[in-house]
């Protein structure tokens, strides 16, 4: 077992370990990264130039290394938001009840979720019906007991059957047509309780079948939240850009200044040139007459 295994299980959790501990830890990386270049390049062009320099070549891999963060899905923990799931809406004893216009009649006019999404419908059904518990040493979050309080009905996932799956809604937008925006796509998962098997122990129990008599029966309405995963990549790209130009543009005006401060040197040195001739004193045995 290797050592920073058995330290991470010794060492207490706290504000200090790893909070505290993880943030200084990425601000001394950042200051040694940035500061050794910063030093190295300070000593050749000196401290101004090296820093706009510094800085420029920075932004600037910052742009290469956010475009890839668009562009490519990385399996690293790199700046991304929120994936797509699915979020509960409200539930229901009949889908008649809702709220939504296009879910009370999404059974006739809607549309059978498919294999794929079906096991996806499933997963966000057990963790809003079944009620959560916490792990040793844990509390659940406000959020959570309020989620559980709305909707947990069943201890374990075994206690209910999912009957039938629905969607309706959803769009795919055009940016050519001037389409911007997705429509609500809403998935309905019709649920009932298992029914006691009733048979003596040691004999191996039947199919779970649903007890239509129960009052835990009901339909979740979900809605599919598409998420915001490349949204902090495609902010820190249009800063790092941002940043990126105003280095170049920061350095371009120090090359002019530099320029214009050179001419005026040399304009000010041929003046200085045709004044020294005409300025220069007559010598005195020049200027006096020669005697006779």
């Amino acid at each position: 077992m290797s050592l920073p295994i058995v330290a991470s299980e010794v060492i207490e959790r706290s504000l200090w370990y790893p909070t505290i501990l993880g943030i200084l830890v990425v601000v001394f990386a950042v200051a040694l990264f940035c500061g050794s270049l910063y030093v190295l390049l300070a000593t050749d062009l000196g401290a101004r130039l090296g820093f706009l320099v510094a800085f420029t070549a920075l932004s600037g891999f910052m742009v290469v290394l956010t475009s890839l963060w668009i562009t490519t899905a990385s399996p690293l923990n790199t700046l991304k938001g929120r994936i797509p799931a699915w979020e509960p809406r409200e539930i229901l004893a009949d889908v008649s009840e809702s709220r939504v216009p296009a879910v009370r009649s999404i059974v006739q006019e809607g549309r059978k979720v498919s294999a794929v999404e079906t096991a996806n419908v499933k997963a966000a059904v057990d963790a809003n019906l079944v009620a959560a518990e916490p792990l040793p040493g844990e509390s659940l979050s406000a959020g959570q007991k309020a989620a559980q309080a709305k909707f947990g009905r069943f201890q374990t996932v075994t206690d209910y059957l999912i009957q039938e799956t629905y969607e309706t809604g959803g769009t795919k937008p055009n940016p050519l047509d001037f389409e911007f925006r997705h429509a609500p796509l809403y998935a309905v998962a019709v649920f009932c309780e298992v029914a006691p098997p009733g048979v003596p122990f040691g004999v191996a129990p039947p199919e779970p079948k649903c007890d239509n008599n129960s009052e835990n029966n009901g339909v979740l309405v979900l809605v599919r939240d598409l998420g915001s995963v490349r949204v902090p990549p495609i902010v820190a790209w249009f800063s790092s850009i941002l940043l990126f130009a105003l280095g170049l543009l920061a350095l371009h005006w120090r090359e002019r200044d530099e320029q214009e401060a050179a001419k005026r040197a040399e304009q000010e040195a041929a003046e200085r040139a045709t004044r020294e001739p005409a300025e220069q004193p007559v010598p005195e045995s020049a200027a006096a007459p020669v005697p006779t």
